[in-house]
């Protein structure tokens, strides 16, 4: 962990997590469906606008789309990457290196934890279990559950209220800009671990606490659980 990186300062009462490049490595297999998609249908698109898509609702991604191939391109490569990516599903996505040491440390601690994410609960919960991480979890936020998604606070704020903890108390561990800055309207404390999307001048001038790995977001926990033994 890096020696600059200030301590949490407090006793977390519940820990809630991103799930797609955060906990599962799903990100660069996404990209890698895009790209296939792209090249099966003759199309031409900078990976800037897969990479623009991170963290965001499917609403948002298709209107995205939409905006930059039109009808109906966007539609079909929508539709195909779709299909690609159904298929390495089903294969398993691989977890983040850390995560289950991460989860280990929580599960010593008994504590309260959700995934929060974009994706639609049914399908996260079936990547989740594919991975072996859905039983390390007491609840699911997905993609439909609350009346905004991110980067919007109400999944996070729902996640709270499921686990019966205040919204100031939770730690977010998330890899997107739109996630952390729905865990900051949330009132609660962000944790960034980026993926294949750095953080930017403006992301990082939101003041949140940003680690290279899942393994350094650890040390902080640790940290922070270990000081009110």
């Amino acid at each position: 962990m890096s020696t600059s990186m200030p301590a949490l300062g407090f006793r977390p009462a519940a820990v809630l997590f991103d799930m797609d490049g955060l906990l599962l490595d799903s990100e660069r297999v996404l990209l890698a469906c895009w790209r296939e998609a792209a090249r099966a249908l003759r199309v031409t698109v900078d990976d800037q606008l897969w990479l623009g898509m991170v963290g965001h609702s499917d609403a948002v991604c298709e209107a995205m789309l939409e905006r930059a191939l039109g009808d109906p391109h966007a539609w079909m490569l929508r539709d195909h990457c779709q299909s690609l990516y159904d298929a390495r599903v089903a294969e398993g996505i691989p977890v983040k290196q850390g995560a289950f040491e991460l989860l280990a440390l929580l599960d010593a601690y008994d504590m309260p934890r959700a995934v929060v994410t974009s994706t639609w609960r049914e399908r996260a919960c079936r990547k989740l279990s594919a991975a072996g991480l859905l039983p390390h979890f007491r609840d699911v936020v997905g993609g439909r559950d609350a009346a905004r998604t991110k980067p919007a606070p109400d999944p996070y704020l729902l996640a709270a209220q499921r686990l019966g903890v205040e919204a100031r108390m939770c730690v977010v561990l998330e890899d997107s800009a739109a996630g952390v800055a729905a865990a900051l309207a949330a009132g609660m404390h962000p944790i960034q671990v980026p993926d294949l999307a750095p953080p930017d001048a403006e992301v990082r001038a939101r003041g949140h606490r940003i680690v290279a790995s899942l393994r350094e977001a650890r040390g902080l926990l640790e940290v922070a659980l270990r000081s009110v033994e």
